[in-house]
């Protein structure tokens, strides 16, 4: 191995044990990041049909044959996600006024390496967040807790602090090849998940497990998954690219079985993602993307969390969210062999509706629009420091509370969120 992979592997490994502890909370298209590394960040997720650095294995693992040398690159995102939840109307369950969840910094860090062979193959690893959500809200005073036998005096479900906290880390392999206008590529990835949820206790009546439907610390799910993707160039400055990533079986949440449909499972759903890139000039590079993501093939995120049967039972309720569709235009000029310019806008449709807002005062991922921009600095032989900004604006959903005695359609809640985040990269040529 080269003595300069092997001091960048060595370093990456204190990475990787952060990556591992790292609390994620992304909540941008549904729960999913809508980019990957600060390249794709400052592009809002475009580049199936671009890739231009590592990260590209997160999108199309095929755009990585293009790459002219072997690279390594390394980012952290800060991300804030203001999230917060309203309620008017008459008395009910959940606290009136609005709550705030009150963490809300979020260190993101990932990693991706692709690695030059001869015959024009190329070899890839990532480690990268591929999604995630938190909301931790206080034990505030809810006048509702002393009307009835609940678990706590206070909290917003009457079972003191409350919240969750789900992460999801893929490490992906990939090998992709280059037959000139067509480039394939194909990256087998291992995924983890973590979760922990508190302070829903007061929904055990309505639980097929009630022993493992809250405060149950945190568990971890792992399963096995894939991702595909192609890349053809029909003339000269002009690509296609197109990548699926296969649904994603997870061992099951045993420690909250009696919360997640069908026994604590968590499958990570399918989805798949297409675009084209146009050179405008050779430093100057249009894209447009869509990205499908099947929350459906999930229930314990897709069914309606309205469906008459206890949580964790088969076929139970779920949060309720509606599959994404997500709409991404970028450009990228590259002023100079050191310094390139980046900004991106994506659309996602609303996963959820206002029947379900009640259970996702825990998940509010209203999000639907990303504003982007970032930049590229060369350094030193073959280095580059690079930074992604991105907003997304306020968003809202509103619908009836829906309380452990039934609906009360003369009380309305209002899910809300706004986020910012900042990436910072370093990329380095081996």
């Amino acid at each position: 191995m080269r003595p300069a992979i092997s001091r960048l592997l060595t370093g990456a490994s204190a990475f990787l044990a952060l990556a591992a502890v790292a609390p994620a909370a992304h909540a941008t298209e549904g729960y999913f990041s809508n980019g990957v590394g600060a390249r794709g960040k400052a592009l809002a997720g475009a580049g199936a049909a671009d890739g231009r650095d590592a990260t590209a294995i997160n999108v199309n693992p095929a755009s990585i044959a293009t790459l002219e040398d072997s690279e390594i690159a390394i980012a952290v995102s800060l991300f804030n996600p203001n999230r917060d939840f309203t309620v008017t109307g008459d008395p009910g369950f959940l606290p009136a006024g609005n709550t705030e969840s009150n963490v809300d910094i979020f260190p993101i860090p990932n990693l991706a390496l692709a690695y030059k062979l001869g015959g024009n193959g190329t070899l890839g690893f990532s480690l990268s967040g591929n999604g995630g959500l938190n909301t931790n809200y206080s034990a505030v005073a809810n006048p509702a807790c002393g009307t009835m036998p609940l678990p706590a005096p206070d909290g917003i479900f009457c079972g003191g602090e409350a919240g969750v906290n789900m992460m999801q880390a893929f490490f992906a392999a990939a090998y992709a090849h280059d037959f000139g206008a067509v480039r394939v590529g194909v990256s087998p990835i291992f995924a983890v998940q973590r979760f922990r949820g508190r302070g829903v206790a007061a929904f055990g009546g309505f639980s097929a497990d009630p022993a493992n439907l809250s405060d149950n610390g945190h568990d971890i799910s792992t399963g096995f998954g894939a991702r595909v993707g192609i890349e053809v160039e029909p003339v000269d400055g002009f690509r296609i690219g197109g990548a699926y990533q296969t649904k994603f079986a997870m061992s099951e949440f045993d420690d909250y079985a009696g919360l997640f449909a069908d026994q604590g499972d968590f499958d990570i759903p399918s989805t798949w993602q297409v675009g084209v890139a146009a050179d405008v000039t050779p430093q100057f590079t249009v894209m447009a993307d869509y990205r499908r993501i099947n929350y459906s093939e999930a229930g314990s995120v897709g069914n309606s969390s309205r469906i008459m049967a206890p949580f964790g039972s088969s076929g139970g309720p779920g949060f309720g969210w509606d599959d994404v569709d997500a709409y991404k235009i970028a450009a990228e000029y590259r002023a100079s062999d050191t310094l390139a310019l980046r900004a991106g806008y994506a659309h996602n449709s609303q996963p959820i509706s206002g029947d379900d807002v009640t259970i996702n005062v825990l998940a509010p991922g209203v999000i639907q629009d990303h504003f982007t921009a970032g930049a590229s600095f060369g350094f030193g032989s073959g280095a580059a420091f690079e930074l992604a900004l991105m907003y997304a604006p306020d968003e809202s959903v509103s619908g009836i509370e829906v309380s452990p005695l039934g609906p009360n359609p003369g009380r309305t809640v209002e899910i809300e969120m706004n986020q910012l985040e900042l990436t910072l990269g370093l990329k380095f040529k081996l």
